[in-house]
């Protein structure tokens, strides 16, 4: 396996509606990802298998980036990649690349039932700071906010 990184163009909206699809029980279309995908104050990354010369779009993370900081919109990963560091590989160029942008803190909301990504959050430094209820329309769970400032 060969995983590379890359920013998402508009014309990868629907290798990126796959992951989608197959992380969350509400997803986002592709015609969505296409328009994140062309505005400027968004950062779409992706993570894509490069073996056998091919890629293949495996995950991807966003962020907005508004009046200095940063909201990640997603970080998702095909089941089938997760458990080897890829999605924190993802956070991590998300965090450089907010950086760079002069961008000084970064949001965030989690499922509390999540407890896989709210670990891997905190061990790139984001702290809880509260709840806001009944946030997922699919099952009215709230969701834990956190915050990295830098």
């Amino acid at each position: 396996m060969k995983i590379g990184f890359r920013r998402m163009l508009p014309e990868d909206a629907e290798g990126v509606e796959k992951v989608e699809k197959s992380c969350f029980s509400m997803p986002w279309s592709r015609q969505s990802f296409w328009e994140e995908a062309a505005k400027e104050d968004a950062c779409y990354l992706l993570a894509v298998d490069e073996e056998g010369g091919s890629e293949q779009i495996i995950g991807y993370a966003g962020m907005w980036l508004v009046f200095g900081e940063g909201q990640i919109t997603n970080v998702a990963l095909l089941p089938k990649y997760r458990g080897r560091r890829i999605a924190g590989l993802l956070l991590k160029k998300m965090i450089e690349t907010a950086k760079i942008k002069d961008i000084s803190s970064i949001t965030l909301e989690v499922r509390p039932s999540n407890e896989k990504a709210i670990r891997l959050y905190e061990k790139f430094g984001f702290k809880s700071v509260g709840r806001r209820p009944h946030y997922y329309l699919d099952n009215n769970e709230d969701a834990e906010i956190m915050w990295l400032i830098f």
